[in-house]
């Protein structure tokens, strides 16, 4: 297992290209079993998750090949219709298979997918939206068996939650079934949007991508084409914390703004000052951040969950208190007991964490269990005195594209061993 060395309290400067976004990645190239034929998708992260759903397109009949940061996916149908274990477990991502295979061959047998432990994440609502359109699913020793007798036909799904992996699966399953699906509480996500925008261009019919509210119109048939994925802004988020907690100046290019209007605000009431322009953002951050009071992790448009682990390993050096909400996964403050051994001062009950800022925190050796608590662990690494050891680099490697050559090239000393 790989491990990162971390020497700490370099300050960052320059300018760094955003990657492109995992959590648009995963379910657009779940998305290309419904097509015929060439897909090509510009600015594709190149990350082990990524590279976990381009195996499974290959287990199902299709080619897919990466050049760069561009992957090109052919799937003229598929020629299975099961996913094995092995393949589920590597991806949290391998779920969205579970709507598109269904829709593309008319059933699926597969197990439930892998990921980080960061609580409970059940997919009943994922099952529940596939039987209001006609799929029968039987689950028998720990496999999910689904099929569509009489075909997938449109229908109006009411969600009581916007998840966002259950949004997915009923966007891909509902745009080649027969008549209209109308799906309410749907997630709101840029990456929701940025699938709705790939399926369009394969020729589908998905009107209020961004709302709360979509309108699924099924076709018959979807061509490949060529999309650019959106930007990563969780990425971007962990990018700003990574300048925060180290006073520096940096650039984020290929940003969309309006994307990380609910990321920001915690970081400006720190002292973070942004510039933005066209695509750029310059991060600007003050000697020590101040406390950020309270945070709230929230559906989008609200403060991110996926963002809330570095953001707390900027609230351990603010000078205050902080107290951060954690209202969407009941464990995800794992990586808390680890920036403790780093001289953090944080207690947790439940879904609130309270930060009391100390002046500094010290070099150690601690391992991440998620990919976002990897994150937080090596954001506190870089402000640290001293030296830090950071074990538990796979996790970083599922969704941060060359994490520390990123970070190197801005003025870091990472080296991975």
């Amino acid at each position: 297992m790989s491990k990162l060395y971390i020497t700490g309290q370099n300050r960052l400067s320059g300018s760094v290209c955003v990657q492109g976004a995992k959590n648009s990645a995963l379910p657009i190239l779940a998305a290309t079993v419904l097509t015929k034929g060439e897909s090509v998708l510009y600015h594709c992260p190149d990350l082990t998750d990524v590279e976990a759903s381009m195996c499974i397109l290959r287990w199902l009949g299709c080619r897919a090949s990466r050049d760069s940061d561009t992957v090109t996916v052919r799937c003229d149908g598929v020629s299975r219709n099961d996913i094995p274990d092995e393949l589920m477990r590597k991806t949290r991502g391998s779920l969205a298979f579970l709507g598109a295979v269904l829709a593309a061959s008319g059933k699926v047998r597969i197990t439930l997918p892998g990921g980080c432990q960061i609580g409970q994440r059940p997919i009943d609502l994922h099952l529940k939206s596939l039987r209001r359109l006609g799929a029968v699913i039987r689950e028998r020793h720990g496999w999910l068996e689904c099929r569509a007798p009489h075909g997938l036909k449109g229908a109006d799904i009411a969600l009581p939650f916007p998840s966002v992996g259950a949004t997915e699966a009923v966007m891909l399953a509902a745009c080649t079934a027969s008549g209209t699906t109308v799906l309410t509480n749907a997630a709101r996500e840029p990456e929701i949007t940025d699938l709705a925008d790939f399926l369009n261009r394969c020729g589908a019919k998905i009107d209020g991508a961004g709302e709360s509210e979509l309108v699924i119109e099924g076709v018959g048939e979807l061509r490949g084409c060529d999309h650019a994925i959106i930007p990563d802004r969780i990425a971007a988020a962990t990018l700003i914390t990574c300048a925060a907690v180290t006073g520096s100046d940096i650039t984020l290019k290929g940003v969309i703004h309006s994307h990380l209007a609910g990321i920001l605000p915690p970081f400006e009431d720190a002292g973070c000052r942004f510039t933005a322009h066209k695509n750029e953002l310059r991060v600007s951050a003050p000697q020590r951040l101040r406390s950020m009071k309270i945070v709230r992790t929230m559906p989008y448009p609200g403060f991110p969950t996926d963002a809330q682990a570095p953001l707390l390993a900027a609230a351990a050096t603010a000078d205050g208190t902080t107290v951060m909400i954690e209202n969407i996964f009941e464990n995800r403050y794992r990586h808390v007991s680890e920036l403790t051994r780093m001289g953090a001062d944080i207690k947790t009950e439940g879904k609130f964490a309270l930060v009391e800022g100390v002046p500094r925190l010290y070099g150690a050796s601690v391992e991440a269990a998620d990919l976002r608590g990897a994150a937080a662990l090596a954001a506190a690494g870089l402000c640290a005195e001293g030296k830090t050891e950071l074990c538990g680099v796979q996790y970083l490697d599922r969704g941060y594209e060359r994490f520390e050559q990123v970070l190197t090239e801005l003025g870091a000393d990472i080296v991975r061993v």
